[in-house]
């Protein structure tokens, strides 16, 4: 079904959930963030672990997926992923990431930029480990951003690893985990009239710095 475009200009919402102000708010951002992720896990939304990760290429052109938080400390924020990705090799070039959750349901935004590296050997076997023996297996199985013929490559690919390693996959040398340390966050709650709250945490002499945006 087509939508016409007149029909795209009329749909709004308004947010009348909740009010985010500086009194009510923590002076740290993480610890604002573990509340609001823990509100979100809580409400059982769909997929609160969600975020979207931007990056840009040598190319300077931007672009974005979405990947699981997996690890969340006064260190940073950590997903695993193919690091022969497209957002692998980006992030080789240019170290420097932005973050975003959107639980739509709670009216709320995160936004979190800082530099990005890549989680010691370690932690990345521990969390591959972990993961369901089919994964790993994916993890071996998909030249992730890679052009293939077919679904029937991964197929393919998988069963032949499978044979392979059978219940023991090592962790690809490829795969592993990256690890963002925020300088700057943002919480934005939704309000009447367009009129939304927006606090910027940002760095300043080693401290964090909070102050509200106009939306």
């Amino acid at each position: 079904m087509t939508v016409p475009p007149s029909s795209l200009a009329e749909l709004r919402k308004s947010y009348e959930r909740a009010e985010l102000n500086e009194d009510a708010s923590h002076a740290d951002p993480l610890q604002q963030f573990n509340q609001w992720l823990g509100e979100a896990i809580a409400a059982q939304l769909p997929e609160p672990n969600a975020m979207t990760l931007a990056t840009v290429g040598s190319d300077l052109r931007p672009s974005t997926r979405v990947v699981l938080i997996k690890g969340c400390d006064e260190r940073g924020i950590v997903w695993f992923t193919n690091y022969d990705s497209r957002k692998g090799r980006q992030l080789a070039g240019n170290p420097y990431a932005a973050l975003q959750f959107h639980w739509v349901e709670l009216e709320r935004v995160v936004r979190i930029e800082g530099r990005v590296e890549k989680t010691s050997d370690a932690e990345s076997d521990a969390y591959f480990q972990s993961r369901p023996l089919d994964s790993r297996i994916g993890a071996w199985a998909s030249p992730q951003s890679e052009v293939i013929s077919g679904r029937g490559v991964l197929v393919a690919n998988a069963a032949r690893y499978g044979a392979q390693y059978l219940l023991n996959p090592p962790r690809p040398p490829h795969w592993g985990g990256f690890r963002l340390a925020a300088d700057r966050w943002e919480f934005w709650q939704g309000r009447k009239s367009r009129l939304h709250d927006r606090l910027r945490y940002r760095t300043e002499g080693g401290a964090w710095v909070r102050e509200r945006l106009a939306p």
